[in-house]
Parts: structure tokens; C-alpha cells; sequence
């Protein structure tokens, strides 16, 4: 399946870590992409491939301004706060950030015409797990507010599509991870709270002690277990829901993954294999909101997107984080 003509892409998002890779993405494949970014957690630097705006999802002006006088084939949403454990404490901004943020963002669409969205949610939807390997039929029971505030959105893109007609493609990210190849862009979040970057991190920064939280959940040693999916293979995914919806009406989820889960300390020893010496790391107590164990079948996914991850090795996936993290643009 392959986008037929040059389309216009409008990227939500797009001066942080997935928006970034998606804009490139977008612009490398011969379309024409716009970013739309409040800059809060994005960078400038970021800023390498299409027209920039900035705005702020909050304000329906900004929205309304960024939408005049241009029509977009598809939306493509990345602008979400992302932090579990923050959420716990401010669940206000989740849920004004999240969800006003995005309803604002689906009524702007809805007044000037624009009938396809991506939405980018979370495994975090499942809660605590009831298969090894999670389907998109899992039971939907988020543990924080971060994760509540993703299915809020996915409950409203069902009603849009019921009464509107608007076509979406909902993704349950699991683990986002690695960089592009070129080392030119790459993850770069203040505060960083993501395993594969902090480990790599605090091998570059030898005053920076890694910390582990959690020891003793029901896994086999203790430490959280995760699916990490490339970079890459989710903006490829992205593209190939805007195919999709153009021949699927209506509000579809899919699952992003590798379908292979790795606990903590089986991701040190393989960060340590990339690095070349083994990472020294403190575990800390378990953090709120946190699943023992998420693992995707990605499967519908592979069958009705045609979507196949290229980056299927874990160290191959660390290798170009550590690309990055050696000599980061920003």
C-alpha cells in the first residue's frame, strides 16, 4: 500500500521526540508537512523539515489560525503530556493538556473540513495485564491518569466517527525507543524519564547514577517488563494508517510493538553489550501507576496496515539511541 500523489500533513507535535521523526518521515516521502508546537518540551532545533507554527492546543485561536487558508489530508496528534508518574500528582494538566488539548484540536478539524486523524495512545490504557501478550481486545483499565486520559480521547474518536464521519486510527505506543540512524535527531525530554536514554546517560555522564525503580514485581527478576518498538517503525506505521483510512472509515486502534518483552535488567545487560562495560545503576521503590509487564500482539497490525518493524533487535534499537546521546544536536 503506498500514498498515491503529494499530500498535505499536518503534525501535532512535531518539535518533540516522535513528531520530529514523523515531520522527516513525512518530508522524505515527498509530502508536505506543517508542525504544529507550543514548544514546551519540543525543541527548535528539531525544527528541520516543513513549515513551523506555534501554537497551543489549549487555545482555539492558535488552532484556528494554523488551519486557515490551508487544507490538511490528514492530522497526525503527538502533543500529550507523558509522564506516569506526574500524572499522579497533576492530574488537572493531564487531563487540560490531554484531552481538552485534543478535543480543541478535533472541533478545529471538524469546522474547516478535515476528516482523517492519527492519534497517538498508549499500552497504558490495559492497566495491570490479565494475557502475557496483549491484544487490542484486552480490557481497558488505565492505572494513572495519563493513561485515562488517552482512553478519554479514544471514547471521543468513536463518537466523532459516529457523528461527524471523521476516520481516525487510535495506536497503543508501547515502549517508543532508539533514534534515527544518523544520529541528526533523537530523544531529548527535561526531565528524562525513559529507561533506554537515562541508561545511556548516565554511562556518557559518570556524575549521573542511574536509578531503577522497583525490585519485586511479579516478573521473573523483579524488574519491570517492557516492549520497545523503534522510532522509525511507528512514524512508518503512521503513514500507513493515512492509506488505511482513506479504504476504512470510521475510528480504528492497532497495537505497536515488537511483541517481545524485555525486563529492566535484561535491557542494562544488553545497553552494556552496545556500550562496552557494564552500567551501574541503584534500584529506588516502585513508582505509582506502574504495569509489571506490557507486551504487544501487534498482529492486527502486521494484517490490515501491512506494517512490518525493521528494527526487530534490541541492541540494534539501543545502537542508534547511543548514536545520539553521544553527540546530541539538542
Amino acid at each position: 500500500m503506498t500514498l498515491n500523489g503529494k499530500l498535505s500533513l499536518l503534525v501535532c507535535g512535531g518539535a518533540g521526540y516522535i513528531g520530529s521523526h514523523m515531520a522527516r518521515m513525512i518530508a522524505e516521502a515527498g509530502h508536505e508537512v506543517t508542525i504544529f508546537d507550543n514548544l514546551s518540551t519540543g525543541h527548535k532545533e528539531a525544527l528541520k523539515w516543513g513549515r513551523f507554527i506555534q501554537g497551543d492546543l489549549r487555545n482555539p485561536a492558535d488552532l484556528d489560525a494554523a488551519f486557515k487558508g490551508t487544507h490538511y489530508d490528514a492530522v497526525f496528534h503527538f502533543s500529550a503530556l507523558i509522564v506516569v508518574s506526574e500524572s499522579v500528582e497533576k492530574p488537572f494538566d493531564y487531563y487540560e493538556n490531554n484531552v481538552t488539548g485534543t478535543l480543541n484540536l478535533l472541533q478545529t478539524m471538524h469546522k474547516h473540513g478535515v476528516k482523517r486523524f492519527v492519534f497517538s495512545s498508549t499500552a497504558a490504557v490495559y492497566g495491570d495485564p490479565v494475557m502475557d501478550i496483549i491484544t487490542e481486545t484486552h480490557p481497558l483499565s488505565p492505572l494513572n491518569p495519563y493513561g485515562r486520559s488517552k482512553l478519554f480521547v479514544e471514547e471521543i474518536l468513536e463518537d466523532y466517527a459516529t457523528a461527524y464521519g471523521m476516520d481516525s486510527v487510535r495506536f497503543r505506543y508501547f515502549n517508543a525507543a532508539g533514534a534515527h540512524p544518523d544520529g541528526t535527531i533523537g530523544e531529548a525530554h527535561n526531565p528524562e524519564t525513559h529507561l533506554i536514554p537515562n541508561i545511556l546517560l548516565s554511562s556518557i555522564d559518570k556524575g549521573r547514577r542511574l536509578k531503577i525503580f522497583g525490585s519485586d514485581y511479579p516478573t521473573p527478576d523483579g524488574t519491570c517488563v517492557r516492549d520497545y518498538v523503534h522510532i522509525l517503525d511507528l512514524c512508518s506505521a503512521h503513514l500507513a494508517a493515512v492509506v488505511y483510512m482513506a479504504q476504512n472509515p470510521g475510528s480504528h486502534c492497532f497495537n505497536l510493538g515488537n511483541g517481545q518483552g524485555f525486563s529492566i535488567l535484561e535491557v542494562l545487560k544488553a545497553a552494556g553489550d552496545v556500550i562496552g562495560h557494564r552500567i551501574e545503576f541503584d534500584f529506588e521503590p516502585a513508582r505509582a501507576g506502574d504495569s509489571p509487564r506490557l507486551v504487544a500482539d501487534s498482529s492486527k497490525a502486521l494484517a490490515e496496515l501491512k506494517w512490518k518493524p525493521r528494527y526487530t533487535d534490541l541492541r540494534e534499537i539501543i545502537e542508534t539511541a547511543y548514536r545520539w546521546h553521544k553527540n546530541p544536536v539538542y
